[in-house]
């Protein structure tokens, strides 16, 4: 047994100056609808509701009455950003089209990983070529942006943001190609990174994930109250199917391109050199709901599995679990499950403080802590408490979190994370940070415990990850967890680098 310190030590935790929010911070969800005769804005903006976890800093709908494009976006929550009466111009209303009824939609909502968090970024992106208009909105993130941004921009395109989003947006514009699908596949073979997007033009809805597939897309099918189909729409999550009354038929594939119009969905997979699904492992630890389905798994069942994983490989003398809600709620009733102890709440959340809060001082951190948890003392009061949370990234707020609990009473506290040590930053459109400021990379595992004030520490082992989620290492990314890249990669990722340039 460790000799647990009474505070953390807090000169381990001076890496970065900032507030580490829950997690990683988010990257964005994706939607797109094509119904026509039925309310495709409504349905958007019912769908980006849940994606919201995706991305809290924007969002924006952009629909077509199959002649013009219309977009409305701003900074803020979904709730914010539209009202009945902007939902109603967009689904047809007479401030927008002439009073044409919309036959698709796209939306968006956003958490920066490229350009920072300013009205010009907020998607979705508007490009013009020879084709027409078009508007996109994209998860992920291009590793190789200012090179082509600096291509187009040889060629004579203008560029308005600073986001990888537009550098897409435009490149496919004025690719070569008879098809907006021939223009997508040329986008496959010169962009590197991560880009699953929805693309709207004035005919048609386009959707694609790259070649690697390092986000996810879900392809559901609308139906009327009496069951006839009616339409199509593409979410990030399938739960975002289920919020506009969708049900899911199909994962879209890694290197796949779906053209969906009046004659229903045409699939092209291009013949893409290396082309293999990787998908992002941290979409199952973290990233996405619990009641979605990603590559046929319940991801409630498979933090279920992680946590009972944990339990065998870090057993700890305690007397109940708890976990450090929302996303480690399912791993801490697995690792009670499978290690005998009760599983109690000893953490109350408040749901209205966002993710991306961040401050710059300790001291605001530990607020922000208070702000977000509020412990029971009486669950927690002389117990020996094993926590289970999703991640450590920073430490930052791990060790406040440990603190709030020895101050309601904790007797012990044994830190439980259900995925690997994070000693890599991600390039895929997850903002992660630089590999200086995560502390797995540069502390071991015992250094980690004395810096969060824990009793003891484990992480689930890689290998029990991938058993737990029902895959083996070819078909997932798992970079953040050992620096094995499916893609090349810059030496540091610049999130600002298309604005300072």
């Amino acid at each position: 047994m460790h000799s647990p310190p009474p505070h953390a030590d807090r000169s381990l935790l001076d890496i970065e100056p900032s507030y580490e929010p829950h997690g990683p911070r988010e990257e964005c969800g994706v939607i797109g609808v094509f119904a026509p005769g039925q309310p495709v804005g409504r349905l958007t903006y019912l769908g980006l509701h849940a994606l919201q976890h995706r991305g809290q800093e924007s969002a924006g709908i952009a629909t077509s009455d199959g002649s013009q494009l219309h977009l409305h976006k701003r900074l803020g929550l979904v709730s914010q950003v539209f009202d009945r009466e902007t939902i109603d111009a967009l689904d047809g209303g007479e401030a927008v089209g002439d009073g044409q009824t919309a036959i698709a939609a796209i939306g968006h909502t956003r958490y920066s990983t490229t350009g920072s968090n300013t009205l010009p970024n907020v998607q979705p992106v508007p490009a013009r070529g020879d084709l027409g208009e078009l508007m996109l909105g994209h998860n992920g993130n291009l590793t190789n942006a200012p090179w082509l941004r600096d291509e187009l921009v040889e060629q004579g395109v203008d560029f308005v943001t600073a986001s990888d989003t537009e550098v897409l947006a435009r490149f496919i514009a004025h690719a070569p190609g008879r098809s907006w699908a021939q223009r997508v596949e040329r986008a496959f073979h010169r962009a590197t990174g991560a880009f699953t997007f929805t693309m709207l033009t004035d005919q048609a809805l386009v959707a694609a994930r790259d070649p690697v597939g390092f986000r996810p897309l879900a392809l559901g099918r609308l139906r009327a109250p009496d069951g006839q189909p009616v339409g199509w729409a593409v979410a990030s999550e399938s739960a975002a199917l289920d919020a506009m009354g969708a049900q899911m038929v199909r994962d879209v594939e890694a290197g796949e391109i779906l053209t969906i119009d009046a004659d229903g969905v045409s699939s092209y997979r291009p013949p893409v050199v290396g082309s293999r699904e990787r998908l992002c492992v941290f979409e199952f630890v973290y990233l996405a709901r619990p009641d979605s389905v990603i590559g046929g798994r319940l991801l409630y069942e498979a933090r279920l599995r992680m946590g009972r994983q944990l339990a065998r490989e870090h057993p700890a003398d305690g007397d109940l679990v708890i976990p450090v809600p929302d996303s480690a709620i399912p791993a801490a009733i697995g690792y009670a499950e499978e290690s005998g102890l009760p599983y109690r709440e000893g953490l109350i959340k408040n749901r209205y403080v966002g993710r991306t809060f961040i401050q710059p001082a300790q001291q605001t951190r530990d607020e922000a802590v208070r702000m977000k948890f509020n412990p029971l003392p009486e669950v927690l009061r002389d117990r020996r408490v094993v926590m289970v949370d999703d991640s450590i990234v920073r430490g930052t707020t791990t060790a406040p979190v440990v603190g709030m609990l020895r101050r309601a009473g904790a007797r012990e506290v044994h830190v439980r994370i259900h995925s690997p040590q994070m000693a890599y930053p991600c390039y895929m459109g997850v903002d992660t940070g630089r590999r200086s400021e995560l502390i797995a990379a540069t502390h071991d595992t015992e250094a980690i415990r004395r810096a969060i004030g824990a009793d003891s520490l484990g992480y689930l082992s890689r290998e029990g990850l991938l058993a737990a989620v029902g895959g083996d290492a070819e078909g997932f990314c798992t970079a953040c967890f050992d620096g094995q890249y499916p893609t090349d990669v810059p030496l540091e990722l610049d999130k600002f680098a298309l604005e300072r340039g």
